[in-house]
């Protein structure tokens, strides 16, 4: 029999346009982060990682859930959600008071993120996020401690993430329909740099691409923040979607061939290998169908790369994210588990790229420790470190509006872009 949730336990729920995941995890005695049960089933009701059937996925919200549960021998209450669909926006925005050369108190951070709260601007989008990054003092940057250090200015970027409050209310109402309590909705982008990157990747610039089953999000990585981010409404199920228009099968069918015979990158020998293909009018997915090479589903499946890393290439572009070969590329998600998505993406962006899986978590089952989990285990990671959210400080926790004529905003992402 399950027994109610001790304290410090974490459960993070990541619902995705192709599966909803959960974990339970708990603090050990080093602060590190024990797996205690996950769970996973297929997604149902999500399309671009937007809710478009409220029951279907509120079905998969709790059979997931009550897995992990099963697993932990835990009943849990609340949850830390990720938000994936399109709509997300990332900015900096920054704020500095005149001290006149007295060592800074208290009172006067918190004044100053009370001013950071009011500079926020979501241009009418819900705000996810509302963190205070860095100090500044006298104009230094990079001050994480300024309490008890003199200075005659001190400031604050604050990293603010917001996205279309429809898809964000709908997503909060899908799980309090599980009759489980939302902690806090994190963008996804935010959860999954804190599992894929390490810190030091966080300090110089990495750009990050979460290739999910219906949104790739690209994000910017830089001076220990996320600086920019876009959406593209493409993703790993459009190949699949290909492969089974292209040869007349079945979706699940294809998502087979995809993830056994599929590759992103082609040789030789692949004419010769031949793949049987099961027609869609067969029943229950049995019956004789054509053969295909091996060649021919490669070819299907490097179309759509091909528009895929061109979308991302431009992306890249608009934030800034140029120069240096150097500059590093993580993919992660569950579209980055094809084989040899890595040389293909590396030579399509031009850069070093590498898969970015969820690390430093105990106990984590071998099947949840690919890439498409690195979501789920940011949200715990999130969870576990709690950040400090500036939207504590308002009378309600919602879209916060700066008066008209302050014009902070921006400057530490286009500061932090310049150096590219």
């Amino acid at each position: 029999m399950a027994k109610v949730a001790p304290e410090g336990l974490i459960t993070a729920l990541d619902i995705g346009s192709s599966k909803v995941s959960a974990m339970i995890a708990q603090k050990g005695d080093g602060g590190e982060l024990i797996v205690l049960g996950t769970g996973q089933r297929e997604s149902r009701g999500v399309k671009r990682g937007y809710i478009a059937d409220m029951a279907a996925t509120e079905a998969a919200v709790r059979e997931a859930v009550e897995q992990a549960e099963r697993i932990a021998g835990i009943n849990i209450e609340n949850v830390w959600v990720g938000f994936s669909a399109g709509g997300l926006v990332s900015d900096v925005a920054e704020v500095e008071f005149e001290l006149g050369g007295h060592r800074v108190e208290q009172q006067d951070i918190d004044a100053l993120l009370a001013a950071g709260r009011n500079s926020i601007d979501p241009q009418g989008r819900m705000v996810l996020h509302a963190q205070p990054a860095l100090y500044t003092l006298d104009g230094l940057t990079g001050v994480k401690k300024p309490l008890g250090l003199h200075a005659d200015r001190l400031g604050v970027h604050i990293h603010v993430v917001a996205a279309d409050g429809s898809p964000v209310r709908n997503l909060d109402l899908c799980v309090r329909s599980a009759h489980l309590e939302v902690k806090s909705i994190i963008a996804s982008p935010v959860a999954t740099g804190l599992a894929c990157l390490s810190e030091e990747e966080r300090e110089l610039g990495v750009a990050l691409v979460e290739m999910g089953a219906g949104i790739t999000n690209v994000s910017l990585f830089a001076g220990g923040m996320l600086v920019g981010l876009t959406s593209i409404p493409v993703g790993a199920q459009d190949i699949t979607d290909d492969i089974a228009s292209a040869f007349g099968t079945r979706r699940q069918l294809a998502e087979r061939m995809k993830c056994f015979h599929g590759s992103a990158n082609a040789s030789p020998r692949d004419n010769h290998d031949m793949i049987p293909v099961v027609p869609i009018s067969a029943e229950d997915g049995a019956g004789e169908g054509a053969q295909i090479t091996k060649a021919q589903l490669i070819g299907v499946i490097r179309q759509r790369l091909e528009h895929q890393m061109g979308e991302v290439r431009t992306a890249l572009a608009k934030l800034k994210f140029e120069g240096p070969v150097g500059r590093q590329v993580v993919l992660t998600g569950g579209g980055a588990e094809l084989k040899g998505i890595a040389d293909y993406a590396q030579q399509a962006l031009g850069r070093s790229v590498r898969i970015g899986r969820p690390r430093g978590l105990t106990a984590l089952p071998e099947a949840h420790g690919g890439p498409a989990f690195a979501t789920l285990a940011g949200l715990a990671f999130y969870a576990a470190t709690d950040p400090v959210d500036l939207r504590g400080l308002a009378p309600q926790r919602t879209t916060v509006h700066r008066p008209k004529g302050m014009g902070m905003m921006r400057k530490l992402i286009q500061a932090a872009r310049a150096n590219y």
